[in-house]
């Protein structure tokens, strides 16, 4: 009899990331025993953090929906349908795939809101304001400053600790995602980021935030489980939100404890079926 293998996770990064950023759990699970795929955005691809920087153009003018449907293409081509795990914009990716029915469960790690969730704290829209701050740049890739980088990603530690992971991860940004993201917030029907939230079979998706995130703090978290449940879809959306953590909730002191819980989640709720 042949060995049952356990069902391919499928890891998708955020806006200033490359695959990279998934290291820490993507060792984590494939030790646990599961193929984990970790494609890049159309235009990161495999490339290394210093090339993208010295050479951002192939990152101008992509947007969510062309990422969206690049992640599918490479889904569809997998033996069978996987877990679908994303970080901040890649939770929005997350929940435009599972629109598409896509996965066989779902989490959204830290993940932004998708069409007609209106939470934005102050904190959030400072995390835009580079990008938002020139609306002609709208098809740029702007370079992340280092001082940005810390109120974002490094909150927890000192500036000289937060320049090292900047030094490591950080990227240009797809100007073109943000602003798709920030103007899809009040427009749920026209969006870029529209879902059906009423969709009644959607695979089982959880939503995790940090207490201390200030990109996509627990308010966003929450108001994204509202929106889902307010719909009446039987669906199953979770909520859990994890004390002391920031929006680095991939590689912050501590990953462990989320990535154990994410996968526990996942496996315990994944609605097994093929591609179709």
């Amino acid at each position: 009899m042949s060995t049952p293998t356990k069902t391919p996770i499928v890891l998708i990064h955020g806006l200033w990331m490359t695959p990279k950023s998934w290291d820490t759990w993507a060792e984590r699970f494939r030790a646990a025993g599961h193929d984990v795929i970790v494609p890049g955005w159309p235009g990161i691809d495999d490339r290394s953090v210093e090339d993208i920087r010295s050479n951002p153009e192939p990152l101008k003018g992509i947007g969510l929906t062309e990422i969206a449907d690049h992640y599918e293409r490479i889904i569809r081509a997998l033996p069978e349908k996987p877990i679908i795990m994303g970080h901040s914009f890649g939770g929005v990716l997350t929940q435009m795939l599972a629109d598409r029915g896509l996965g066989v469960a779902y989490v959204g790690v830290a993940p932004g809101q998708t069409a007609g969730v209106t939470a934005l704290p102050l904190s959030t829209l400072w995390t835009g304001t580079p990008i938002l701050s020139n609306p002609f740049g709208r098809n740029g890739a702007k370079p992340l400053s280092k001082r940005h980088f810390h109120f974002t990603f490094g909150n927890d530690l000192s500036h000289a600790e937060s320049d090292e992971l900047w030094q490591e991860y950080a990227v240009n940004s797809y100007n073109r995602v943000f602003f798709e993201g920030v103007t899809s917030v009040l427009n749920e029907k026209g969006g870029v980021t529209h879902v059906d939230y009423a969709r009644p079979d959607r695979a089982p998706l959880l939503v995790i935030t940090g207490e201390i995130d200030h990109v996509v703090p627990p308010a966003i978290g929450k108001a994204i489980v509202k929106k889902y449940h307010a719909s009446g879809s039987p669906a199953i959306v979770d909520y859990k939100e994890f004390p002391g953590r920031t929006h680095r909730l991939v590689s912050q002191d501590g990953w462990e404890e989320i990535a154990d819980y994410a996968l526990a989640w996942a496996t315990e709720h994944a609605v097994t079926e093929a591609v179709q």
